[in-house]
């Protein structure tokens, strides 16, 4: 019986499986899509299938610089545990998705997922990869930063990563200031890029704070003001001391070299992700009985 594309397609859909698996599955089910899906689940080949609505809030973050174009790009590849964020194959996979964002300039996720990647697309490596590991893997977000500027970039273990650009300075403050952006969370680079609504949302909150004091409305104002004032400071980089010397603040730093941020990207690893939650012990009975 002649395989078709349409067949192909489906029991993809079907089994989270690799193009060419549901092709030699189809060929020696004759044809017959669900003889091909209960040989693949027999093998292991359509289990990636099951791990696709997991949880995967773990993972590594990765930084590679192409020095030729001055590009970088900044990934995220997540897993559900920390332990396969460690495996050798996992980071492999990692290292090689940046590699093909730094090469081929894909303009999203899904986009990157359709490139060709060991002569493979990388979704069917992804796939593979899920089936060899046993968890479910994703790749997150990446972001592919070209600037005629210094960059700088700072991995702090495999969770959390930085690249930022700077206008005047040189590697070493640029370096300095990745690592201040990794260590203190800065929101933005100054006031007046923080959201208005964030500005609001605290306002309101020191406004009721202040209220509660009994004090009079212009004492009231005043204790407002100054909280904003403070919370600004601490939420944008020019505000914060400076991480390596806390008794200068980032923007004093700047000013002192010359130098501006002109954007900074900062990764850690499964924030805004729920967590795994589920037993180990109840995911390694579910293993044992062939789940």
């Amino acid at each position: 019986m002649q395989i078709t594309a349409a067949m192909v397609k489906e029991l993809r859909e079907r089994t989270g499986a690799g193009m060419m698996d549901c092709k030699k599955a189809l060929q020696n089910a004759a044809g017959n899509i669900e003889t091909a899906i209960e040989e693949m689940r027999k093998s292991g080949v359509a289990k990636a299938e099951k791990k696709a609505g997991r949880i995967a809030a773990e993972g590594n973050i990765v930084i590679k610089q192409d020095n030729t174009t001055g590009e970088t790009v900044i990934l995220e590849v997540n897993s559900e545990t920390d332990f396969v964020a460690k495996d050798e194959n996992f980071k492999s996979f990692a290292d090689k998705v940046a590699e093909c964002i730094l090469k081929n300039h894909p303009s999203n996720v899904t986009a990157l997922t359709e490139l060709t990647m060991d002569d493979q697309c990388v979704e069917e490596a992804r796939q593979q990869l899920v089936t060899k590991i046993g968890e479910n893997i994703s790749i997150r977000r990446f972001n592919l930063i070209k600037s005629d500027g210094n960059i700088g970039n700072y991995l702090h273990g495999h969770r959390i990563g930085v690249v930022i650009e700077l206008e005047g300075g040189d590697e070493v403050l640029a370096k300095d200031l990745a690592m201040h952006v990794a260590a203190s969370r800065p929101v933005c680079v100054s006031e007046n890029e923080v959201p208005q609504e964030l500005v609001d949302k605290e306002k309101k909150i020191f406004i009721a704070q202040a209220a509660e004091s009994g004090k009079p409305p212009e004492i009231v104002e005043k204790m407002v003001t100054g909280k904003l004032n403070k919370f600004l400071k601490e939420i944008t980089m020019v505000g914060q001391p400076f991480v390596k010397d806390p008794d200068q603040t980032v923007g004093k730093l700047l000013a002192s070299s010359s130098a501006s941020v002109k954007q900074f990207i900062r990764y850690e690893v499964g924030e805004g992700l729920e967590k795994r939650s589920d037993n180990f012990a109840e995911e390694v009975m579910a293993q044992a009985q062939g789940d």
